[in-house]
């Protein structure tokens, strides 16, 4: 079966979750079981990227009932640990990420050198005490740059590399650390799979989340490279979890591939995930979201898919020096009418979102205005203004526009 590269973008918005009013059944706990995993990051402009992620998808949900939903008090539905980066994961996942709780416990260290009589330490207060913050442990620092860890944080987070110590809730935006044994489920718990069959369940998920993908879609969704045995090939291995996860094998067609007469060799194997297929011949997508999205989105975690999809280049510059940034600071881009058409670098100054740079198609003026309205509502900012606009000819229309 040959998929064209539309078919393949409409069915990656519907299975996460941007087409029609199947992707908010549930709130945010179905939200996340349907992407598997919702990148966390530390900056926070308009909000912090994992609420932005629910919001791009299920509108205006308040951001507190946001953040219960990942981190629930009393009823853990989802868990901390390395997937795609640091991400939070439905809790049912957890015997999937097996794998590389084995692999990295074979490597015996992740960044730093943990030492056993420290996490021994660790162990024997959280039994004693119950769930605790690395400060409540006795210090995150040594009290130098901020990635100096203590001998402390470097032991917890070495046993949540592990498995010895799971996260399921956050104080602030501190981790809350636990053992295992007091907030999984028992069947959760007991269940031991082989890497195989954790990378049969991962391929599944991946392609659940994306709808169709590639050897190398497959490969990053859950980056299968990283955080493995020097010796492992589970990367190698996708093509019999791949088939392990009955997905269907398909050809997908590149952007430049289109009407081309070559098109054929610009086909490229990969696999698609049944459902989706059934509902891409379901007849009308049904209503997109316009909305604006956080660069660390699933959607676009992937350059050269969000390219091979959209025709649009994205790449965060928080951490490229000032006088480089091409697009700014925090530049998110514009979904609308199932494209990515344009965006936009925000800022909050007092009760006012201001949009400091952005760049939009002549097509997108009005979509944009909405988005940025919507956005500055559900961050309670009552204003909207813009300063710099490419191309400079739709400034004032678009300020008409929000206005």
């Amino acid at each position: 079966m040959s998929l064209s590269a539309d078919d393949v973008r409409l069915m990656t918005l519907r299975a996460q979750g941007f087409i029609g009013t199947g992707g908010r059944r549930g709130g945010v706990p179905a939200m996340l079981r349907r992407l598997g995993a919702v990148q966390l990051d530390t900056i926070s402009v308009l909000a912090r990227s994992h609420e932005l992620v629910a919001y791009a998808r299920l509108g205006p949900v308040p951001r507190d009932r946001i953040e219960r939903a990942y981190w629930h008090p009393r009823r853990p539905a989802a868990f901390e640990y390395w997937s795609h980066a640091a991400c939070v994961l439905p809790i049912e996942d957890w015997p999937y990420y097996a794998f590389r709780r084995r692999a990295l416990r074979a490597r015996g260290l992740r960044w730093h050198q943990s030492h056993q009589g420290t996490c021994a330490d660790v162990l024997a207060r959280l039994r004693a005490e119950g769930p605790l913050t690395a400060t409540q442990l006795g210090g995150a620092k040594n009290g130098g740059a901020w990635w100096d860890w203590s001998d402390t944080k470097i032991a917890v987070e070495w046993l949540l590399d592990v498995g010895d110590v799971i996260c399921v809730r956050r104080e602030g935006w501190r981790r809350v650390y636990d053992l295992p044994e007091r907030v999984l489920p028992g069947d959760l718990l007991a269940r031991d799979p082989s890497d195989a069959e954790c990378l049969a369940y991962l391929a599944a998920a991946a392609a659940r989340s994306l709808g169709v993908v590639t050897r190398a879609d497959l490969i990053d969704y859950h980056r299968l490279r990283e955080m493995t045995g020097p010796a492992d090939r589970h990367a190698d291995r996708v093509d019999e979890a791949a088939q392990a996860a009955g997905l269907t094998p398909v050809a997908v067609e590149s952007a430049a591939g289109r009407g081309n007469r070559t098109a054929r060799s610009a086909l490229t194997m990969g696999w698609a995930d049944p459902a989706a297929l059934a509902l891409a011949g379901a007849g009308a997508p049904g209503r997109h979201r316009v909305t604006l999205l956080s660069p660390f989105d699933s959607l676009i975690w992937d350059r050269k898919r969000t390219r091979r999809m959209f025709g649009f280049d994205h790449s965060l510059e928080a951490y490229v020096p000032r006088a480089k940034r091409v697009h700014g600071y925090f530049a998110m881009p514009l979904l609308a009418g199932g494209r990515l058409a344009g965006r936009v670098d925000p800022v909050r100054q007092g009760q006012t979102l201001v949009a400091r740079q952005l760049s939009l198609t002549s097509a997108a003026t009005a979509a944009m205005a909405r988005a940025l309205r919507e956005a500055a509502e559900w961050v309670g900012c009552s204003a909207v203004a813009v300063e710099r606009v490419d191309p400079p000819r739709l400034a004032e229309r678009l300020r008409s526009a929000i206005s």
